[in-house]
């Protein structure tokens, strides 16, 4: 397996990302968002059949893998995401690329793909298409439990004796087989003198004060110019229900939707079958 290079994305004075990058440096660039909770070594096994082609560049969200935390008193949000992302575009110089996410990726690649279309020269989106919406049972509710959980007492960090054990904690909590969780494990972790911990920001698993209605993913998603490709697990995750997931892709100028058998991580279970997927897009 081709090893990455690390490369740090400097956003300013008090936050930087992390990127694993693969491939030529002259190679046409290929952005890739990670999921929820993951990191960079969501894409160990996807990237470097990738990089036969393009030069591809995962880059780990704020809080997460090995980038920066926010500070004190931040919270995480969507749109934080969207302007993160869009600055470490001007970082990196891409001009025009394709932006591929996964889940909690795919969701702001395409706000991202919404917010500048002038950089996105093909849009591909593994189990997910804008981000999670709310048509207003729960509103209330979640907006009392965001609010609780900042002033709350905080959980301690949770501490692993070892890689294996950490390995089979994500795989209880997440359904991913062990052999698939691993390098995502291995990069999520931190070595410390009392055994192994979450490198994440433990703030990552608050809930958010507000989501946008549907209406307002609907009119963001007729905003995406670019050629999209949309890939769906099946049987279908349950958060991304195919009614949905058909409504929304109807906002879309240009898309494409294919399903395939396998989990929610579906470019960990099917690397080549999910480059197949991503080259047919350029066909």
């Amino acid at each position: 397996m081709t090893a990455p290079i690390e490369q740090c994305v400097e956003l300013s004075p008090h936050l930087s990302l992390t990127a694993l990058v693969w491939g030529e440096a002259d190679a046409p660039p290929l952005l890739a968002l990670h999921g929820c909770l993951d990191n960079a070594g969501s894409y160990a096994y996807l990237a470097p059949i990738l990089a036969q082609r393009w030069r591809v560049i995962a880059l780990e969200l704020p809080g997460h893998g090995h980038s920066g935390h926010l500070p004190p008193g931040a919270s995480y949000h969507y749109l934080d995401y969207v302007g993160a992302v869009l600055a470490a575009i001007g970082v990196l110089q891409l001009e025009r690329f394709t932006l591929l996410g996964h889940s909690l990726g795919a969701g702001i690649a395409s706000l991202v793909a919404a917010a500048a279309p002038q950089y996105i020269e093909r849009l591909c989106l593994i189990e997910g298409l804008g981000p999670l919406g709310d048509d207003g049972s729960h509103t209330l509710q979640r907006f009392r439990d965001a609010f609780a959980a900042t002033t709350g007492s905080g959980k301690s960090l949770r501490m692993f004796r070892d890689i294996d054990q950490a390995i089979s904690a994500r795989t209880l909590a997440s359904g991913l087989r062990a052999d698939l969780a691993r390098p995502i494990v291995e990069r999520g972790l931190l070595e410390t003198e009392d055994g192994w911990r979450w490198r994440s920001d433990p703030r990552l698993t608050r809930p958010s004060a507000m989501r946008m209605a549907e209406s307002q993913v609907d009119a963001l998603l007729a905003g995406i110019e670019a050629p999209t490709s949309l890939l769906l697990s099946h049987p279908m995750t349950p958060y991304l229900p195919s009614a949905l997931m058909q409504a929304r892709a109807a906002h879309v100028q240009s898309i494409h939707v294919a399903h395939m058998d396998g989990c929610h991580h579906l470019h960990l279970e099917h690397p080549q079958p999910v480059a197949d997927w991503l080259h047919g897009a350029w066909s």
